[in-house]
């Protein structure tokens, strides 16, 4: 443990007993949104990040502390294990160091070298290494067999030759070597596969590319790799880039030839030797390290692509609700109509309908006088209306509404209903609305979203939401997980109202899961609302360690307690009662009392139990109870009169909403059923490393167009708005490409950072098959 602990403590820079205390509570059964809140003492102020870091470096190294005493005790039960090698193994720091050191302990298939050596051939091996000056069929006489396989000197060198190989594939230093080599100076090649390619292809711009192995981005990687997987691409690594003469030796054998010991002489063997090198590179390991290798850049690729989905979700889910407001839930459509669901403040479903104001039917008056009086009749503030087909037409009927109608002080709002459909056929929706029609399902989705995005999408698969990188191609396990922690932090971030809250929502809560969550909605729906959060307690299997886990994140409103619809645990209620009593106030007259909490001394508070942190978090949380950290509400207003691509026009000044950032680049929902792409080298006159860095998902941001491409429908936009664009020509136009003129004053950057950007730079939309297939990877 104190091993574990100190390599953690040097990773998340933090102290040794800070470590082993966050250990000691997860082990414990408590959850890192518990103890960053709720155990700041113990930790020492370590924040959820660090804890997150902390969890899963500690299940790393758990179980390379258990594959090292596998190995160790296989290797010894061989009667192999040696000083030096425990040594090594003891002091492997990763799982590939472990694996490269156990690799001729291994239990293998009988091959060609274990044959030879089982024939006696290893002292011809050996003698050959050591004294290259011997004449290699003059000495393999001496090593012939009757055995048929080395019958005749060749064979036997053959044998030789074998064993040779063989050894140098498992040995753990020469394929450090080697490794290391790849990593400096090799190159990732794609190049067409002339079979299945087509001239049309969108991984056209892969057919002839290399990359340093090191540089190769997640998302180009990613695209790659579907390339080869839809047979479109062959991938393989160059060790020499450098080398055009196509027999040139292999820097790699060199490696190889120096820590075997062999040098060339011109000695006898030299030649012989000279084939044992090749053929341990070409045949062994470059053959082991190349799938290796691409594993690993395949495993890092997803991890980054895991990440950006990660962090667009975080975005998603911690947008600003538009709160308790009787909304309805508009699912535009034409030929089948738009469907509709008024829900209440607290999201229960009151009426829903169908209009058909487009084509074909094109009842457009009797659709206004539909949405006027079912806004009447429930007094409806808010119109969701989602942004997938029909639905910039259906955000002008409902402009003509809101304009013939003021009275109403109708307020519309576009949101995206990526995952609507998903939700909607779900076991979930099925159980909430068994009646309803699935289309109908997906508007009160619809509405709902506005009210409170974060308690409407953690019903949906996240990988449903649409804003991942290559979401289909990563490890499905790994991306599960982490979207999970994603989720489970931001609704404990939040707080949940839990006499809302549906069974989903309350899953996520911390200390709590699907049985016990949906064991309090049934309580809540048989003895009615909680009116404190200690009749948590009486919920079937919400034993004490779930109640400490959870009682925090869980929120009363108009309970016996007002102390229950806030931040503050339980736990530290008797602090607020010594607060009272020192002040001789009741809790009603110091909550929210700013000038009176600022005027009391911290210190005061704290005893043995309760140190400085959570006193100041409480008195923090009596200042502003429940205070929800998400921004304030606002909404983007998509411009008139431009509802589909062919509207556009280069220059236009729009608005719009980020839907999804990927590593290069943001894509910006602005009303045309077709996002546009920001390239990471057009958000900002600065460099940018990391376009989270300026963007995330749901933001609300002005672009620029510069360039449309109709056919393939792509539109490329700016954010540095003092971008020139010059007018079109007709052939231009014709041709639907116009092309960004960059401003000198944006032109200005370093050599360094142009270089940087240069790499990846497409402030249009030519020779971007990243983007075309980042495209097609949100489609699927």
């Amino acid at each position: 443990m104190s091993k574990l602990a100190t390599l953690i403590a040097q990773e998340i820079n933090a102290h040794v007993r800070q470590v082993n205390a966050a250990i000691t509570l997860l082990d414990g059964g408590s959850t890192v949104p518990f103890i960053a809140r709720y155990r700041k003492e113990a930790t020492e102020g370590l924040d959820d990040g660090q804890l997150r870091t902390l969890e899963q470096r500690l299940t790393y190294l758990r179980d390379l502390e258990t594959r090292r005493e596998t190995i160790l005790k296989n290797i010894a039960e061989q009667d192999k294990l040696t000083p030096q090698l425990t040594a090594a193994i003891n002091a492997a720091e990763t799982k590939t160091r472990l694996e490269d050191l156990y690799l001729p302990f291994k239990t293998k298939r009988r091959t060609k070298g274990q044959i030879a050596i089982e024939a006696g051939l290893t002292p011809l091996a050996e003698s050959l290494i050591a004294n290259p000056q011997q004449h290699p069929l003059q000495l393999a006489k001496q090593f012939v067999t009757s055995d048929a396989s080395f019958a005749a000197p060749e064979q036997a060198l053959e044998g030789a030759k074998f064993i040779l190989m063989e050894k140098a594939s498992v040995d753990a230093e020469l394929i450090a070597k080697v490794r290391n080599q790849l990593l400096a100076y090799a190159t990732l090649e794609s190049k067409e596969n002339k079979k299945s390619a087509t001239a049309d292809s969108k991984f056209k711009d892969y057919f002839s590319h290399s990359e340093g192995i090191s540089k190769v981005p997640s998302h180009r990687m990613l695209a790659m790799l579907r390339g080869k997987n839809e047979g479109e691409l062959q991938i393989g690594l160059n060790a020499d880039p450098e080398f055009t003469e196509k027999n040139a030796t292999s820097y790699c054998e060199v490696i190889i030839a120096k820590h075997l010991g062999i040098q060339y002489q011109n000695k006898p063997a030299d030649e012989w030797l000279k084939s044992v090198v090749h053929s341990s590179w070409k045949q062994k390991l470059l053959i082991q390290l190349e799938t290796e290798l691409i594993g690993k850049m395949k495993e890092s690729a997803e991890v980054e692509a895991i990440k950006v989905f990660a962090a667009n979700l975080t975005a998603l889910l911690m947008a600003s609700p538009a709160g308790p407001k009787v909304t309805l839930g508009l699912d535009p459509g034409l030929r089948t109509g738009s469907k509709i669901a008024v829900v209440d403040a607290t999201g229960k479903l009151l009426d829903h309908t169908t209009i058909y104001p487009h084509v074909p039917q094109q009842q457009w008056q009797q659709s206004l006088s539909t949405l006027t009086t079912l806004c009447q009749r429930y007094s409806v503030e808010l119109i969701s209306i989602g942004n997938g087909t029909a639905s910039r037409e259906t955000d002008k009927l409902v402009a003509e509404l809101i304009k013939a109608k003021p009275a109403l002080k109708l307020q519309k709002i576009m949101v995206s209903e990526a995952g609507a459909s998903v939700y909607s056929a779900s076991e979930l929706a099925a159980n909430e609305f068994p009646q309803l029609d699935v289309s109908i399902r997906g508007a009160v989705s619809i509405a709902r979203r506005l009210q409170d995005p974060l308690a409407e999408l953690v019903k949906i698969d996240p990988k449903a939401i649409g804003v991942g990188q290559y979401q289909h191609d990563v490890n499905q396990s790994l991306l599960s997980k982490k979207l999970d922690i994603v989720i489970e932090d931001c609704v404990n971030k939040v707080g949940v109202d839990v006499n809302l809250a549906s069974a989903a929502l309350l899953s996520r809560v911390a200390g709590l899961n699907k049985t016990i969550a949906e064991n309090i909605v049934n309580y809540r729906n048989d003895n009615g609302p909680f009116s404190k959060r200690n009749e948590l307690k009486k919920v079937p299997r919400l034993g004490p360690k779930a109640f400490e886990q959870c009682a925090g994140f869980l929120r009363i409103l108009n309970g016996k307690d007002p102390l229950d619809n806030s931040g503050v645990h339980p736990e530290s209620y008797p602090v607020i009662k010594d607060i009272t009593q020192q002040t001789g106030k009741n809790i009603t007259e110091i909550i929210g009392n700013s000038e009176l909490l600022k005027s009391l001394n911290p210190q005061d508070y704290t005893n043995a139990k309760f140190g400085l942190p959570t006193v100041l978090d409480i008195l923090q949380e009596l200042d502003k109870p429940g205070r929800d950290p998400r921004p304030e509400f606002k909404t983007a207003t998509f411009k008139d009169g431009i509802e589909k691509i062919t509207d556009l026009k280069p220059g236009m000044l729009l608005e719009g909403i980020i839907s999804n950032v990927t590593n290069f680049g943001a894509f910006v929902d602005i009303g045309v059923h077709q996002d546009g792409l920001v390239h990471i080298s057009a958000l900002t006159n600065r460099f940018v490393k990391d376009p989270h860095e300026i963007v995330k998902a749901g933001q609300i941001v002005k672009v620029k167009v510069t360039e449309i491409d109709i056919a393939r429908k792509r539109i490329a936009l700016t954010m540095r708005l003092e971008d020139e664009v010059p007018i079109a020509s007709h052939h231009t136009v014709a041709n639907n490409k116009v092309r960004l003129k960059t401003s000198n004053k944006s032109a200005k950057q370093s050599p360094t950072k142009a270089q940087h950007n240069t790499a990846d730079r497409n402030s249009g939309l030519s020779n971007s098959a990243f983007a075309d297939a980042f495209a097609n990877a949100k489609k699927r």
